[in-house]
C-alpha cells in the first residue's frame, strides 16, 4: 500500500483482463455476426473472426420495408438530443437554485421532484398516453420528447453537485461584480458543473436512445419508428434473419459509443481539472 492506493499483483491483473474481456466478447461478437451470414449463430465453435457478408446485410438492412431503418435511426437520433440538451439544461438551472439560491419552499418543492423518482413508469403510461391522445400528439415525435424534458433524477443530481462544486463565495464575488443570476449560472456555474453535466447527458442519451416502452406505446404508425420498434420489426415473424437483426443492433449501437467517447473525454477532463485545484 502506497499512498493510500493498493498495489496490484499479478493475479489483480489477471482478473480485471477476464472482465475486461467478457465485457467485450458479446459486443465484439455482435459485430462479428453482423459481417457474416445468419448459419454464423450455429457454428460451433462460434467464429471469432469478421466476415465477408457486411454490405450485402447492409444492403438488405436498408431495404426492409417493414424495418423503416433509417427512419428509425434518424428519429432516435432528433429525440434523444433533443432530451439531452433539454434534460442537460434544465436541470442545471433548477440544481443551482436549489443548491445556492433561498426562495420560500425551496425544501418543499425539492422534496416533490424526489418523490417523483419513487413513481415507476409504468404507472404513468396509460394517464400520459391519454393526455397525448387528447393534444393530438400521437404517432408524431414530440409524444415522446415533451414528456421527457425534464427528470427528477437529472436535478438532484445536478443539485447535490452544484452545492458542493460552487462556493458560496464565488457567488458573492460575482454578485459584488455586477452579475446577474443568469449571468452567474452562465459564467461561474456552468462551467464548475461541466463534469456532472457531461455524466448526465451521457446517461440521458443512453436511456433516450435505448427506450422501448413508451415509443412503443405512442408511435403505432409503421413508418415512424425509433430505432428500437426497427429492431423490434427485425425481429418479428416466422422467420428471422438473425444477420439482419445483428447488423441492425450493430449499427444502432455505434451512436451510444460515440457519445460515451465525446462525454467520456468530457468527464475524465473535468475530474482532472478538479484534482488539479484540489
Amino acid at each position: 500500500m502506497n499512498g493510500g492506493l493498493w498495489k496490484g499483483t499479478r493475479l489483480t491483473y489477471v482478473a480485471l483482463l477476464l472482465a475486461g474481456v467478457m465485457s467485450v466478447f458479446p459486443i465484439y461478437w455482435m459485430f462479428v455476426v453482423a459481417t457474416r451470414s445468419s448459419d454464423a449463430m450455429g457454428e460451433v465453435p462460434p467464429p471469432v473472426t469478421p466476415g465477408g457478408n457486411l454490405p450485402g446485410n447492409l444492403d438488405r438492412l436498408f431495404a426492409n420495408a417493414d424495418a423503416h431503418f433509417l427512419t428509425g435511426m434518424l428519429n432516435s437520433a432528433i429525440v434523444a438530443a433533443s432530451v439531452t440538451i433539454s434534460v442537460v439544461f434544465f436541470s442545471s438551472l433548477a440544481g443551482f437554485a436549489f443548491a445556492k439560491l433561498r426562495f420560500r419552499g425551496s425544501n418543499a418543492l425539492l422534496l416533490v421532484i424526489i418523490a417523483t423518482m419513487m413513481v415507476p413508469t409504468q404507472l404513468g403510461v396509460i394517464p400520459l398516453y391519454m393526455l397525448m391522445t387528447d393534444l393530438g400528439w400521437n404517432d408524431r415525435l414530440q409524444a415522446v420528447i415533451v414528456p421527457a424534458l425534464v427528470t427528477g433524477f437529472g436535478v438532484f443530481m445536478m443539485r447535490q453537485y452544484a452545492s458542493q462544486a460552487v462556493s458560496d463565495e464565488l457567488i458573492e464575488a460575482a454578485r459584488v461584480d455586477g452579475c446577474g443570476t443568469f449571468r452567474i449560472f452562465r459564467s461561474v456555474v456552468a462551467p464548475a458543473l461541466r463534469p456532472a453535466a457531461a455524466v448526465l447527458g451521457l446517461l440521458t442519451f443512453m436511456t433516450t436512445w435505448n427506450d422501448f416502452l413508451w415509443p412503443y406505446a405512442v408511435l403505432n404508425d409503421p413508418e415512424n419508428p425509433t430505432v428500437q420498434l426497427s429492431l423490434r420489426a427485425l425481429s418479428n415473424g416466422y422467420y428471422q434473419d438473425m444477420s439482419q437483426v445483428f447488423t441492425g443492433t450493430a449499427i444502432a449501437t455505434l451512436p451510444l459509443l460515440v457519445v460515451f467517447i465525446i462525454f467520456g473525454r468530457q468527464i475524465i477532463g473535468g475530474i482532472m481539472e478538479g484534482a488539479v485545484k484540489a
